[in-house]
């Protein structure tokens, strides 16, 4: 019975409207996942997902594949790779940029070949504080690490992998086809492209080398950083195979929500209530900053939603290292309970209201008295 594809955006978990950058974050999120020697589980079902995924990643990746799937979905992808055949080592060096070049899974060279370890990803959050002043964080993460008590070999104590008796050790075999015109070289199906098998595994990790460990490390977050950004940490990934380098480790930001402010660019703003008198006759106000307070000035006759600039009170800019402003917003608050003397102050005020002190409420009757003319 033919297997019925999901749609490309469910399997990456991303809409229509996800542009090539998400996209990108969300296919190596779940090629991390889902690599078999990652995966927890069914390593089968793992290695199926995984070749979804990249299939997936493929198409909407490519602006010119990804308009002909939203058009004609998957019958207009005959003739695409079928990722379902293809080895998982070999689907990692389709897409060596998105995970820094020289990464390959386990398999998917020969038993020379230098894998460089996996890259891992966590994320740090931030006030509002330390993003206008950078900051020092520490973090406490796992990793799948070399096995102490083989050393990263996955052989018991005493003893050592054997060469594969398929590949001779090379972890490649070759294949004739189309009747024996040409060969196809693929990954040692035995040895999975290491070139050796392990005959008595080691104990602690059961054949496989690794051992998960826990990790803690200092990040330096650079002032003026932004939400989801990644700060690299070099090495701080899992160990490479073969004495091949280790990946890095990606912190992600994210930022604690502000009481006051909220975020544009390099500018902060910050909405602030005050009173019909205090917009209408001027006013000296308090405003909150980042470092505290200053004083700001409301010219009389102020209106809602006017804005005001204090000048270099945002964030630095990451680059420039420019500071942006804080924008303070005003907001007339209507009271919603006035005292008889509060009341009488005010209709007497409203007894006095004509265009003069009111000329948008004046050109606004005028148009509407000529509307129904």
């Amino acid at each position: 019975m033919a297997t019925v594809k999901r749609d490309y955006y469910e399997v990456l978990g991303v809409s229509q409207t996800a542009d090539g950058e998400e996209i990108k974050r969300a296919y190596r999120r779940l090629a991390m996942k889902y690599h078999p020697d990652r995966a927890n589980g069914d390593k089968a079902e793992a290695e199926v997902r995984f070749k979804e995924c990249a299939e997936a990643y493929e198409v909407l990746s490519d602006t010119g594949k990804r308009q002909r799937y939203d058009q004609y979905g998957h019958q207009g992808m005959t003739g695409q790779h079928d990722f379902s055949h293809m080895d998982v080592g070999d689907i990692f060096s389709m897409f060596n940029d998105i995970f820094g070049g020289g990464f390959s899974g386990r398999g998917g060279g020969g038993r020379q070949r230098q894998s460089r370890g996996f890259d891992l990803e966590t994320q740090v959050e931030l006030t509002l504080t330390e993003v206008a002043k950078g900051a020092e964080k520490t973090i406490e993460f796992e990793r799948q690490d070399h096995c102490e008590t083989c050393g990263g070999s996955g052989a018991r104590a005493g003893t050592k992998p054997a060469a594969c008796v398929q590949c001779g050790g090379s972890g490649r075999v070759t294949q004739a086809g189309f009747g024996g015109m040409f060969r196809m070289v693929t990954t040692c199906p035995n040895c999975r492209g290491r070139g050796s098998v392990i005959r008595d595994h080691c104990p602690d990790c059961g054949g496989s080398g690794r051992q998960r460990k826990k990790r803690v490390v200092t990040v330096k977050i650079p002032a003026g950083v932004h939400e989801g950004q990644a700060v690299r940490v070099a090495g701080e990934g899992e160990p490479g195979e073969n004495g091949a380098p280790a990946g890095d480790l990606h912190c992600y930001v994210t930022v604690k929500s502000h009481p006051f402010f909220t975020r544009h660019n390099s500018d902060l703003v910050c909405q602030m209530p005050i009173s019909f008198a205090q917009a209408a006759l001027g006013a000296l106000v308090r405003v909150p900053t980042l470092d505290g307070s200053e004083n700001l000035q409301i010219p009389g006759g102020a209106q809602h939603g006017d804005v005001f600039k204090l000048k270099g009170k945002g964030l630095p800019d990451l680059r420039s290292h420019h500071h942006g402003d804080e924008l303070v917003q005003i907001l007339i608050e209507v009271p919603r309970k006035l005292t008889d003397a509060q009341r009488k102050l005010l209709e007497e005020y409203a007894s006095t209201e004509d265009a003069a002190t009111l000329p948008q409420k004046k050109s606004f009757l005028d148009k509407l008295k000529g509307l129904f003319e």
